[in-house]
């Protein structure tokens, strides 16, 4: 067997330092957020895809300190824009304004132009406003008067909606849910987690200073960058492929269902799957790595039917019965 060049072991070092880099955040993260590991991996996850997470839970389970801690942590700037009824286009992309002095117009970047855009409560505004955030989630860019303003890079959209108070909300359309990579519920934390919760907020811990709170740096762009490069080099085999094909058809199937997975729910759950199999120190992906992003790749990505929904049934237990279901490659 041939030695590895220099760049290609130069690439496996920097890949290895880039994973370990990554690992720590969880411990960084935890400084501030209690108890939500799986949210933290898949933030990590979405960011190695360039994709986009949807965060659903109720108020005060610290959706907007987990995405300020996990920028703090990587060094990347964030943002953050309460989505109401009456916000604008504009105010999310940013607009041309006259500069008197100039007497011409100048271009004013929106909040969206950072690495972490928080955008809370996304359901909260119409269509109209949601879909200005299809262009800059979809080509990482945003056109204001015909020109076309490239975003930052790394760019993730997290996006969180309250699953319990429907009323003045604007569901979020099928083509807007579908450019999410991944929903993400954030549960209630346990007894033990809460406790935890209060003692150090009677200890003086303050949410809104991450300094304070000891969150540091430990991974920054470039190891983003190591670690995409990494994962695109993840092997998928022709059977772990077949198996994800499998599943999002027998969504399609479901009686449950009125519409099934399409073929970027597919495409979105590999490469899911492919950046968790490397952050678990693999370079190939098994189908425990599949079942084990299934979850929160597609259950956004489906649509139960009225009686199904009447009867009790979720979309979680609909991709669970199909996982059930579809063979297993061996």
């Amino acid at each position: 067997m041939m030695a590895p060049t220099t760049d290609s072991a130069g690439n496996t070092e920097d890949a290895a330092t880039a994973r370990a880099s990554l690992e720590t955040l969880r411990t960084e993260i935890a400084k501030a957020v209690v108890g939500q590991d799986p949210a933290v991996t898949g933030l990590v996850v979405a960011l190695l895809c360039r994709g986009h997470v949807l965060l659903e839970g109720v108020p005060g389970v610290a959706k907007t300190l987990l995405v300020r801690a996990l920028a703090s942590a990587l060094e990347l700037d964030t943002k953050r824009v309460q989505f109401t009824p009456d916000l604008m286009p504009s105010d999310v992309t940013g607009s041309l304004v006259y500069d008197t002095r100039t007497a011409e117009f100048s271009f004013q970047p929106g909040p969206v132009f950072t690495n972490l855009l928080l955008a809370d409560e996304i359901n909260r505004t119409p269509p109209k406003t949601q879909s200005s955030l299809l262009e800059a989630m979809e080509e990482r860019q945003v056109t204001v008067d015909g020109t076309p303003r490239p975003l930052p890079e790394p760019f993730l959209v997290a996006a969180t909606q309250n699953p319990v108070e429907y009323e003045g909300t604007y569901p979020l359309p099928e083509a807007q849910l579908d450019r999410f990579l991944l929903k993400l519920t954030i549960p209630l934390p346990s007894r033990e987690d809460e406790i935890d919760v209060l003692t150090r907020h009677a200890s003086g811990f303050d949410p809104r200073d991450l300094h304070a709170a000891g969150v540091r740096p430990v991974a920054g762009p470039a190891d983003l960058e190591a670690a995409r490069a990494a994962v695109a080099e993840t092997t998928v085999s022709a059977e772990i492929t077949a198996y994800v094909v499998d599943i999002c058809r027998a969504t399609r199937q479901s009686p449950s269902l009125t519409l099934g997975v399409s073929p970027r729910g597919a495409t979105a759950l590999l490469a899911a799957a492919r950046a968790w199999a490397w952050l678990t120190g693999r370079d190939y992906v098994t189908p425990d790595d599949v079942k084990a992003l299934a979850l929160p790749a597609l259950r956004h990505r489906v649509q139960l039917r009225p009686e199904a929904e009447m009867e009790g049934v979720t979309a979680d237990s609909v991709i669970n019965s199909v996982l059930a279901q579809v063979p297993v490659p061996r």
